[in-house]
């Protein structure tokens, strides 16, 4: 892949800083709740591209595409199980379309996320519907123009392998992955993150680490164990702004910009080299987290 920035990376350059929240900024810009956030890829295009030029202008390295939910399983819950390629391609184009506008390199992350049922013999769907599930929205990323393949969110191991080998099926693209655990570090599956770590290390991922589920300090408790399963590979942190709360009618996170960055100095303390943000977390909140990396010369990109 032609990215200097991910090559700089692999080779042990830097911090990549990546973007935060998408959602509830694309619900500022019309976004009905329970409506799939990937509609809009192919609806709205610019709204999508106005919140990753937000992250852009904030300064992350890297940007995640609109595409979370955009497996045919997901999509079909909207009445949309036919629109898999048409919106997936479209989110990677909006976010291609924001990052060839900057001056310096960035990354295009495509987002997949999981089917929302569980596989056999837990549940009812079948490995190799999943994988292909999981092949469908791959090419479509890679035709759409993403740098890499980010398969986040995860909770189940063999779902991870799906996803992993759909990808494969369809490009050569480098994959990413994350998984969420609970307040007691493990996924819902019940595997911790030393076994998540030790796992996904036989799968050929060019990265790992967890995102959502847990805030800043419950994620450096998980990275700490993380790095005790030695893997070869660079871990990702991505922490929820805190814990949500009602305030009237409206959720708020109850960490802000200053939490997050100090967050982001202590992952990077711990040698992790992937950090971003996810639910509740803003353009300000990853301004914040690169300002206070700025000082130890480990972000990633120079301009951002």
């Amino acid at each position: 892949m032609a990215n200097l920035l991910y090559e700089k990376w692999l080779d042990g350059e830097g911090v990549l800083v990546g973007d935060g929240a998408m959602g509830t900024m694309l619900q500022a810009t019309g976004l009905e709740p329970g409506d799939a956030p990937e509609r809009l890829n192919g609806e709205n295009p610019d709204a999508v591209r106005s919140v990753h030029e937000a992250y852009l202008r904030a300064g992350s390295d890297v940007i995640t595409t609109n595409t979370f939910g955009g497996n045919s399983l997901r999509l079909a819950l909207h009445d949309a199980g036919d629109k898999v390629f048409e919106w997936n391609k479209a989110g990677a184009a909006a976010a291609r379309q924001a990052a060839d506008a900057q001056e310096r390199e960035v990354i295009i992350a495509g987002s997949v996320g999981p089917t929302g049922s569980l596989l056999q013999p837990v549940g009812d769907l079948h490995f190799d519907e999943a994988k292909d599930d999981f092949a469908e929205q791959c090419a479509a990323l890679a035709e759409g123009g993403v740098d890499v393949i980010l398969i986040e969110t995860m909770s189940d191991l063999e779902e991870v392998r799906a996803a992993i080998k759909g990808a494969r099926a369809v490009c050569d693209l480098p994959v990413f992955c994350t998984m969420t655990f609970d307040t007691h570090g493990r996924t819902m599956m019940g595997t911790s993150p030393e076994e998540a770590v030790r796992a996904v290390a036989g799968f050929g991922v060019q990265a790992f680490g967890s995102n959502c589920g847990n805030g800043p300090n419950e994620m450096e408790e998980i990275a700490g164990k993380m790095f005790r399963a030695p893997s070869g590979f660079p871990l990702i942190i991505q922490a929820n702004a805190g814990v949500p709360k009602m305030e009237g009618n409206q959720v708020v996170y109850e960490a802000g910009p200053e939490r997050m960055a100090d967050h982001a100095r202590r992952c990077s303390d711990l040698g992790i080299r992937y950090i971003g943000g996810c639910c509740g977390t803003t353009p300000v909140h990853i301004q914040a987290m690169i300002e206070a990396m700025k000082g130890s010369g480990e972000q990633g990109s120079e301009e951002s």
